[in-house]
């Protein structure tokens, strides 16, 4: 029996070892850290106050964002009366009511489902791209590393803001809503397009250094395929600085496209948004501020939460945090 056949029969071996249970000691030990790594976070987690703020407000945000029925005590935010422009808070409506006499509450509730909507897709388009990229760059190495850490820098180059504001600026117009030029899918398009980069950099790391390894080597003298090792061996264990890159990514992403919105190159109305809210509201704060203030309390809310709950995964995640 040559090499390479004594190889692939060892391949099969524990291919067939995996699928019966009998995995191979490499991807025991690397599925027993795995696990103890996740049950000691949870651990941490649980015991942790801010986690549960965090979670508790991520929790109410996105249920006004899915049922907002359920907040704006049965008002329609469309429904509007000059009447009533820029009527104070009173015990009927807790939040007064906007500039075209709309009741306040119901449209602050309602704008909690673009500003969620635009910072979940943007983050799993920056996830794609990320994760794709650096592991690529990481795994390969040499060239290929050195031509994508370039464009990455390229992309660097142009802060986050300034870059989607130029890209919603020229776009082109389509007839699809969710992705024309102004709609909520251009915007998180546009906020990923110039927000990927770090998320590559920090898979890109941790797959130059988990690589090495013993249980990478075994599963390569093994045969295992390069997109094999990368899908079950690297990335499980590049995952947990880039979830808490996620978590706190959604919040920077969140109050990104309010400031878009708020420079007029965001959503534009009929869209319901915080950042148009507090726009309309600017030329009125001295004589009605709460058109400023309800907005941009629940969307400070609303990014803190995100960021709690980022730096309690950090902490939980990192050992030298419980030591």
């Amino acid at each position: 029996m040559t090499d390479q056949q004594q190889m692939d029969l060892r391949h099969d071996e524990v291919e067939a070892g995996t699928q019966t249970g009998l995995a191979s000691p490499s991807v025991d030990v690397t599925e027993s850290r795995q696990n103890s790594l996740w049950s000691d976070a949870w651990g941490e987690l649980k015991r942790n106050p801010l986690f549960w703020i965090g979670a508790v407000l991520c929790l109410l945000f996105v249920l006004m964002a899915i049922v907002p029925q359920l907040f704006a005590r049965g008002a329609d935010p469309r429904a509007c009366d000059l009447a009533n422009s820029k009527a104070l808070p009173s015990a009927d409506h807790w939040f007064g009511y906007d500039v075209q006499g709309c009741d306040y509450l119901a449209n602050v509730v309602h704008g909690a489902r673009n500003s969620l909507l635009i910072g979940v897709f943007a983050v799993v388009v920056v996830l794609v791209l990320g994760v794709v990229v650096g592991a690529v760059a990481g795994y390969f190495g040499g060239v290929t590393d050195g031509v994508l850490s370039r464009i990455a820098d390229i992309f660097y180059a142009l802060p986050l803001i300034l870059g989607a504001l130029v890209l919603l600026r020229v776009g082109p117009a389509t007839d699809i809503p969710i992705i024309n030029s102004r709609g909520p899918g251009a915007v998180a398009l546009a906020l990923a397009l110039f927000g990927w980069m770090t998320a590559m950099r920090l898979v890109r790391s941790q797959v130059i250094a988990v690589k090495s390894s013993d249980y990478v080597a075994a599963a390569r003298a093994m045969g295992a395929s390069n997109g094999r090792i990368l899908v079950r061996h690297i990335l499980p264990n590049a995952v947990a600085p880039v979830l808490v890159y996620t978590t706190i990514t959604i919040g920077v992403l969140i109050a990104a496209e309010a400031t878009l919105t708020f420079l007029g190159v965001g959503l534009q109305r009929p869209a319901i948004s915080w950042g148009l809210q507090i726009a309309m509201g600017e030329d009125s704060i001295r004589s009605a501020p709460h058109l400023v203030l309800f907005p941009s309390l629940v969307l400070t809310l609303t990014v803190m939460a995100f960021i709690m709950m980022g730096d309690a995964l950090r902490d939980a995640l990192d050992p030298r945090q419980r030591a």
